[in-house]
């Protein structure tokens, strides 16, 4: 993986994450005016495709949704996922670079 492609992807993640924070105060705001309401699973489904950080930001600093059960445990779910992936994808990485240098080197 180049440089730039990282930090492409990097910043991809940091928006969507932004907007899955902006998607639960706009959730929350509409809970306090008695608005219509982005579904639960609409919030969940955004927290898997990659908002998990936004999500659980959004959470924390707005305090929202954070008695809700079964909402609270499937994030954690999701957040646990997230982490037990990017560990492994980032073992993945390193033992690739570990290879490729093992290669040019010769050692």
């Amino acid at each position: 993986m180049t440089l730039n492609l990282a930090l492409t992807l990097l910043v991809l993640c940091i928006l969507f994450n932004a907007v899955v924070f902006s998607v639960y105060w706009i959730d929350k705001r509409a809970a306090r005016n008695g608005r219509w309401r982005v579904s639960e699973t609409t919030l969940l489904l955004l927290a898997f495709a990659g908002g998990s950080l936004g999500a659980v930001a959004a959470q924390r600093m707005l305090r929202h949704k954070t008695h809700k059960e079964p909402f609270r445990t499937i994030l954690a779910a999701i957040v646990t996922l997230h982490i037990c992936v990017s560990i492994v994808l980032i073992l993945a990485v390193s033992g690739m670079l570990a290879s490729i240098w093992t290669l040019l080197v010769g050692v």
